[in-house]
């Protein structure tokens, strides 16, 4: 039975976004190929279809995942305090895919790097459109400070089994960084 266009293109994307909420809930190692397609509720077979291989399907899964990633936008308080929540924190799979991905990328191919190079340029970019205004070399400053302590205190924050001190990274690095608008504010 032949498949439209429009299937594929749906098979696709459920593909991808099975992957990314996988990907980011366990890893890439840790998922095979049968696990994406089966919980896509698609056959094995079917996966050659769209990707070449495991490392093509990672690559691809970066790109759609940042590329559906536009938070950053708008008020940068609420979205500090939004990223830097318990609820973000425990949900792995469906949370920021830099958080969520950025550790093991090193090991993966040059495509599925490059194509995380270009989400963080992206996202950092966005970040420093909605700061206070300040001069360009030191908007670019804080939206790079600001996101590198926003995700490394989210994979801190997951990474420790105490749930008193979690929260305390979360919450002193969301007050370190309004602390920080606040001063960029008075000047």
């Amino acid at each position: 039975m032949k498949v439209s266009r429009e299937q594929m293109a749906e098979n696709r994307r459920r593909i991808l976004d099975v992957a990314s909420r996988l990907f980011r809930e366990k890893g890439f190692d840790a998922v095979s190929v049968a696990e994406v397609m089966n919980a896509a509720g698609l056959t094995h077979g079917g996966f050659y279809g769209h990707f070449s291989s495991k490392d093509d399907l990672i690559a691809q899964t970066v790109a759609h995942v940042l590329a559906a990633d536009s938070s950053g936008g708008g008020d940068f308080r609420a979205y500090v305090g939004s990223y830097l929540s318990p609820r973000h924190r425990d949900n792995a799979a469906g949370g920021c895919p830099t958080a969520g991905l950025a550790a093991a990328i090193r090991h993966q191919t040059p495509a599925a790097r490059s194509t995380m190079t270009e989400g963080l340029r992206s996202q950092i970019n966005r970040i420093g459109t909605v700061l206070p205004e300040l001069d360009p070399a030191d908007r670019r400053r804080a939206a790079i400070g600001s996101f590198a302590a926003m995700v490394g205190a989210v994979i801190l924050a997951r990474a420790t089994d105490d749930p008193a001190f979690s929260d305390e990274v979360l919450e002193q690095t969301r007050a370190w960084i309004n602390a920080g608008l606040d001063q960029q504010s008075a000047s």
